[in-house]
């Protein structure tokens, strides 16, 4: 992520500093403190030249289009979640207050607007409970359920927690506890439980991220719920979204031979972005990791990591530190992270497939094609 200075933004923009700052105060360009010298600010140079482009005129509907794919200019209408002023959303509740009490299945009665909390209540267990038993499970579920076109909206909330229920079935030991005890009693670690809960509510919705966005194209086919889930799952299996945090494994072995200063500093200097610092959607940093972080002791090495981290980079830690720190305080599994993630986050494709059914639309972006253009005759 490139950073500029004032002189440099206002260079592109051809504007006045007032203009600048608008555009800051509006969420259209992200700012932060410059390490060197805080009474100054930074600014994202893609922001910058993304808006300088428009001031250069009205850009083509195609142009519109392919900046909108890549963290650009909202694409779908939704009422489910969104972030505004360094606020993550849900259906305007604030979701780090809500970490403070709520349980998943408070959360998907929100995000779904069922008329009570859902029951994830599954007594069937994996034989090796994990992501592979996890995509078995939805997948058989995905071949064999209806489509939900043409079925009411009663039907299609209980096919809504059967789903998650047997994905939790393929996580978690079995009962009718909430999930977060279930999560906590299969890794042998109950006082794991509430740092837990609040993580699966912090993670259950985001917005139109990667994952949400492939369940939200599949559920717009009329394929069964079921099905949309899976094609959330195949998304978050990626290094850039659900597994995000299996890239600090690096960082932190570096950390451990060099110091954390050290380390910081070597990464920097290699010109990459440190992993699990930042986030583009939060200008003052990602606030679903201060509200899990509090729940639990920081182990001394992340903190000593994180602290060198936002004083190097200006970048504070986001959600996947949280969960590397959490996985690392109880000694959870390596796998941890991405099973609450995958679990918690269910519950948010399934809202946004629910929304996409009720429209129903067909998701059908064109393609600007580039490639060899045929012989003129």
């Amino acid at each position: 992520m490139s950073w500029i200075s004032a002189e440099q933004a206002l260079a592109l923009l051809g504007t006045k500093p007032q203009t600048l700052y608008a555009n800051v105060s509006r969420g259209r360009i992200a700012a932060r403190p410059d390490p060197s010298d805080p009474r100054r600010s930074l600014y994202r140079r893609d922001d910058v030249e993304r808006l300088a482009s428009r001031h250069k005129g009205r850009p083509p509907a195609k142009a519109v289009a392919a900046e909108a794919i890549a963290w650009g200019e909202p694409v779908l209408t939704t009422a489910i979640s969104t972030v505004r002023n360094g606020r993550l959303l849900y259906r305007g509740q604030d979701a780090a207050r809500l970490a403070e009490t709520a349980t998943l299945g408070g959360v998907a009665r929100l995000l779904w607007n069922a008329s009570a909390e859902v029951d994830f209540a599954g007594r069937a267990r994996a034989l090796q409970p994990g992501m592979a038993a996890a995509y078995r499970a939805v997948a058989e579920l995905a071949a064999t359920d209806l489509p939900a076109n043409g079925r009411s909206l009663t039907l299609l909330l209980r096919d809504a927690a059967r789903t998650v229920s047997f994905l939790a079935g393929a996580l978690a030991a079995p009962g009718t506890d909430p999930v977060h005890e279930r999560l906590a009693r299969q890794w042998g670690r109950p006082d794991a439980a509430d740092p837990i809960r609040r993580a699966l509510v912090l993670l259950a919705e985001h917005e139109l991220n990667a994952s949400t966005f492939a369940a939200r194209v599949t559920a717009s086919t009329g394929a069964p719920l079921s099905a949309a889930v899976l094609a959330g799952l195949a998304a978050l299996s990626g290094p850039l979204h659900g597994t995000a945090s299996q890239s600090m494994a690096g960082l932190v072995e570096e950390a451990r031979r060099l110091g954390p200063e050290a380390a910081v500093n070597a990464h920097l200097r290699r010109g990459q972005p440190l992993p699990c610092f930042g986030h583009r959607l939060y200008l003052d940093g990602d606030v679903r990791a201060p509200a899990l972080m509090a729940s639990f002791v920081m182990p001394p090495h992340l903190a000593a990591l994180a602290e060198a981290g936002e004083r190097l980079s200006g970048e504070k830690p986001n959600i996947d530190f949280a969960l590397t720190g959490l996985t690392a305080a109880f000694g959870l599994p390596d796998d941890a992270p991405l099973t609450i993630f995958a679990l918690a986050r269910s519950v948010g494709w399934l809202a946004h497939a629910l929304e996409q059914v009720e429209t129903g639309a067909l998701i059908r972006p064109r393609a600007h094609y580039v490639g060899v253009e045929p012989p003129v005759e």
